[in-house]
């Protein structure tokens, strides 16, 4: 079995006995229709500068207010990752300067953010659930984009910013790493693809890492085993790809690695992650709280937020991934490999659950999904919710095959010809004049057609060669082109022979 890149670095930092720690800053634009503070449309898709106003642009004397939903949609989110909610919360100003940063400062939240002490379950890498620390979760607007001319950062003779990005709103996940820190890439990478699942499971954010809506930064630090205290960490900035987050980790970890092999120090510091070279560089020294400089905003008011609001955001939660596996196994029968792949994404999940209760064979219905639709969807490049057949018709053509009304081979090619046509499978059936032969004297006729045809493969299997009769039933189905029943022609040749 080939060895990957990431299975060889982590190899070597076992030999070494050194332990990795590694926790995510998350961030997640939400999906709300306006920003955090003021009226603006929250559009990724507008033209640059279409939508600011003077709050967002921090204008002099503009006051921001803020958005109610978002404050939901942030409430939603530490429910779903298992956090104590805060009935008081209230924002501040994180100071720094940046082109993109027209006030100065950040709106976000410091001492009392709204969800803390929660936790996500992945698989660890020895197979058991592992419920990964998340220290808090709070609430946060987006700065704006800085857009570079021709050529690098570095090289660059002229950079625009586009303020559409001011003023999203946006949640930062901050993970814990003194409970049940990230133990290795692989570990990481199936953090951040739970999170995203988790997130967009519960509708607050598209979470696409493509148009920025989903970015991370990521600290790793390295000790030897059984260290009670933490190594220098570094952090790898504003990461926005699975790829490039195991590419810069396997990095980071070989070099904080070679350092300590060699008896130098691992600087904390900040570091960005060069795509080309694969490899991590430094940027700047590690900011800490102090040098932010936070300090309540005093043009917000704080929040309180009441158990009746909680319970109602509580009550509006969707069911989440786990807890869809769980049922799926449960109550339907389906086996765990498969109900995983079925509630990966939402979409696919509420398709199949839209089939259930129209089908007569749940795991018939989920093979299908996860071999033929699957097969299609790819093919044409389209996504679930893209998808040109309805639940219902696709549900009647799994019935018309567990109801041996159509083989699995023709209903197939039905499938292919509802995809393409958007026709109900019993007209497509009656069209190409696919329904099954089920008239014992007809098939019996057929297989006694092919075996004369086939002396020598009839003679074969009598001389005690079991694998040819593949070929015979292969035959048959050509001859009735697919409309047989596969699995009783195979009993009728071996009655035969």
């Amino acid at each position: 079995m080939p060895v990957t890149s990431s299975g060889r670095q982590e190899q070597r930092v076992r030999d070494m006995e050194y332990e990795v720690i590694i926790c995510f800053e998350v961030h997640a634009e939400l999906g709300t229709k306006t920003k955090l503070f003021c009226g603006c449309r929250n559009d990724p898709a507008a033209p640059p500068n279409a939508n600011i106003c003077p709050v967002c642009t921090g204008q002099p004397g503009a006051l921001p207010v803020l958005n109610r939903r978002a404050v939901e949609y942030c409430v939603r989110a530490g429910l779903a990752l298992n956090c104590d909610i805060n009935a008081g919360s209230r924002f501040a100003r994180k100071n720094y300067f940046y082109p993109d940063l027209p006030k100065g400062y950040q709106i976000s939240q410091y001492e009392r953010p709204f969800c803390e002490n929660g936790w996500l379950e992945i698989e660890g890498d020895d197979g058991r659930p592992y419920p990964v620390g998340i220290r808090r979760i709070h609430l946060e607007e987006d700065a704006g984009k800085l857009v570079h001319g021709a050529g690098s950062f570095e090289t660059a003779d002229f950079s625009l910013v586009d303020f559409n990005r001011a003023s999203v709103p946006l949640i930062e996940i901050v993970g814990d790493h003194t409970r049940n820190p990230l133990r290795s890439v692989r570990e990481a990478r199936a953090f951040l693809e739970k999170m995203q699942q988790i997130l967009r499971y519960i509708g607050v954010s598209d979470c696409s890492m493509e148009k920025g809506q989903l970015r991370c930064d990521v600290n790793v630090s390295i000790r030897p085993p059984g260290e009670p205290g933490f190594g220098n960490r570094s952090e790898i900035k504003n990461m926005a790809s699975f790829r490039f987050v195991t590419e810069a980790l396997e990095h980071e970890i070989e070099r904080q690695a070679g350092l300590l092999r060699s008896g130098r120090p691992v600087v904390q510091e900040t570091r960005l992650f060069d795509e080309e070279r694969r490899i991590t560089l430094p940027m700047r020294s590690k900011e800490d709280a102090p040098d932010y400089r936070y300090f309540p905003d005093p043009d917000l008011v704080e929040i309180q937020l009441d158990r009746e609001t909680v319970e109602a955001v509580g009550r509006a939660m969707p069911e989440l991934p786990d807890q869809r596996v769980s049922r799926l196994v449960r109550d339907l029968d389906i086996p765990r490999e498969e109900a995983a792949v079925l509630t990966r994404d939402r979409a696919v999940s509420d398709f199949f659950d839209r089939c259930t209760p129209l089908c007569e064979d749940a795991t018939r219905l989920s093979r299908w999904i996860i071999k033929d639709l699957f097969r299609l969807l790819n093919q044409a490049g389209l996504d679930m919710p893209g998808c040109p057949i309805g639940p219902e018709p696709f549900s009647r053509l799994v019935n018309l095959v567990a109801g041996g009304e159509v083989t699995e081979q023709a209903a197939r090619s039905v499938l292919d010809d509802m995809f393409r046509t958007g026709k109900p499978p019993d007209v497509l059936v009656e069209e190409k004049g696919l329904r099954s032969i089920r008239d014992e004297k007809t098939l019996a006729r057929m297989v006694d057609e092919v075996l004369a045809e086939h002396p020598g493969v009839a003679a074969e299997i009598r001389g005690g060669r079991v694998e040819p009769i593949n070929f015979l039933v292969g035959m048959v189905m050509k001859k009735s082109s697919g409309r047989a029943d596969a699995a009783r022609v195979r009993e009728l040749l071996k009655e035969r022979l």
